[in-house]
């Protein structure tokens, strides 16, 4: 770990022993499996903690990064320096009438497992999408033609002052895979989303078709971070992709994936590099034949492994 023993310090009096790791491996917290140490990883199971760890490491001026569940996420082979601050853990889900109010680490499957026992449809979208709540106000999640700015009605957050504030959907700014809360530096703490009665049926089987399409169609059985690039304008990313004869290419461990090739996979123990460099290529190659620009839609962060040799 690097020189952050006061901030160790402190931590330890905010959260407990089982919610702080150190020198942990990020491959261990990413669906891509692949990513190398992170100094500090903080795992608090409240938002008030959630908050103490912020207001704490912005003071000790201690890096912070914050994930969810590390579903769209590619972590470099250097790792992160200073904190990581994960939200998996702070999960509350509660109902009343037509909404739902869910905290920030709440996985989206399990929301809609919500709706879908309170009889409430406009979620289904999100059914597969393995994200957190947080996660999905960050970027605008969606799929299916859904999207998160069609069911929110209002978020709170921390802004970069510290302040908790509550914003309604108009003020979060949702745009494809964007929002107020990505173009600000905001942390989502919970939302509440406004869905429809509907009939528990009509819904369970909207659910179980988007279900269905969506193992047909993708590549599960390896680890990756969903779809890898963004949606061009007039285009298809995996389309692209195919056509450039790139479907099953591969660079070290990372190929691009045979069953879906908008999906970029760690096939063999890749490293990031390997993706990366694969990432690289094809936007290289997608520009080249057909002059889109193809950008990421995953993030990635951390730092290059150095080389000591």
């Amino acid at each position: 770990m690097n020189n952050y023993p006061l901030a160790l310090k402190k931590l330890e009096e905010i959260l407990d022993k089982n919610e702080i790791l150190v020198d942990e491996p990020m491959r261990n917290h990413t669906y891509f499996e692949i990513g190398g140490t992170a100094d500090i990883i903080a795992i608090p199971n409240t938002i008030e903690k959630l908050v103490s760890v912020i207001k704490l490491m912005k003071e000790e001026e201690v890096p912070l990064f914050l994930i969810g569940n590390g579903s769209n996420l590619l972590v470099k082979d250097g790792g992160i320096r200073g904190c990581v601050l994960k939200t998996e853990a702070i999960r509350r889900i509660s109902c009343d009438g037509d909404r739902i109010t869910a905290e920030c680490g709440a996985l989206l499957k399990d929301i809609s497992d919500a709706a879908l026992d309170a009889s409430l449809a406009g979620f289904e979208f999100a059914c597969g999408i393995p994200g957190t709540l947080g996660g999905a106000v960050f970027m605008n999640a969606g799929a299916y033609d859904g999207e998160m700015s069609f069911v929110l009605e209002s978020a709170r957050v921390l802004t970069r002052d510290l302040e908790v504030v509550t914003l309604k959907n108009g003020d979060l700014e949702m745009g494809y895979r964007t929002s107020a809360v990505k173009s600000n530096g905001y942390v989502v703490l919970e939302a509440v989303l406004k869905l429809t009665p509907g009939d528990s049926g009509a819904i369970k089987a909207k659910i179980d078709d988007l279900t269905e399409r969506r193992n047909e169609r993708q590549p599960l059985e390896y680890p990756s971070a969903g779809s890898t690039f963004k949606r061009p304008p007039g285009y298809y990313a995996g389309k692209l992709i195919q056509d450039a004869g790139l479907k099953g290419y591969q660079i070290g461990g990372a190929q691009v994936s045979e069953k879906h090739s908008g999906f970029v996979i760690n096939r063999d123990h890749a490293s990031a590099k390997d993706v990366i460099d694969l990432i690289n290529h094809i936007k290289k190659t997608v520009d080249s034949k057909f002059g889109v620009e193809l950008n990421t839609e995953i993030l990635i962060v951390g730092e290059e492994l150095r080389d000591i040799s």
